[in-house]
């Protein structure tokens, strides 16, 4: 069987913890993260969060899982039940874009119902996602299924186009979705 990228299920802020130790173990490693400003009383502060609390990424054998298992802060391989679930190669690829693209990013609600759209210049070109709009901005979400958690890009209207895909399960290409509003 062949290497996959699973998700990891972690101990709360063990994220980086974790992907240090199996980058060192030789594994291929993601933790997506995305810059926060937090401010004290005294200060301003800028840290690197992951965007999927609690998860990282790993690129394994899943017969050979033991090294991982054992690995401190690791709780266990996500998936169905008892057996893991590999996440799709498409996400992986679309969370390094997102990354690599330097744009703003945070964390966002799982959305499954929207505008679905393919951005057609600028550094995300090529990537799918749904169409939100947030506090007067737009942003597209790009999703992992399997952890049923999505990330928020910052993106310019003008640089998307409608997409429909070919499957029966289609999302209609409609317009952007209504604001959502999140509470801090």
């Amino acid at each position: 069987m062949s290497d996959y990228w699973y998700a990891l299920h972690v101990k709360p802020r063990f994220e980086k913890y974790v992907t240090s130790l199996l980058t060192q173990k030789g594994y291929q490693t993601l933790m997506p993260f995305y810059v926060s400003r937090r401010k004290w009383s005294d200060r301003v502060k800028t840290l690197s969060l992951p965007l999927f609390p609690g998860y990282t990424f790993c690129r394994f054998n899943v017969d050979a899982r033991l090294p991982i298992l054992v690995t401190p802060g690791v709780i266990t391989v996500v998936g169905m039940g008892r057996v893991p679930a590999p996440v799709d190669e498409s996400e992986i690829a679309a969370i390094r874009r997102v990354m690599d693209s330097q744009v703003h990013t945070e964390p966002s609600e799982y959305l499954t119902a929207g505008s679905k759209v393919r951005v057609e210049s600028g550094p995300l070109q090529g990537l799918e996602g749904l169409v939100v709009r947030v506090r007067d901005t737009d942003r597209l979400i790009v999703s992992v299924r399997l952890l049923m958690r999505s990330v928020a890009v910052d993106i310019d209207r003008v640089s998307v186009k409608p997409f429909q895909e070919t499957s029966p399960q289609a999302f209609p290409a409609a317009e952007v979705l209504p604001a959502v509003r999140h509470s801090r």
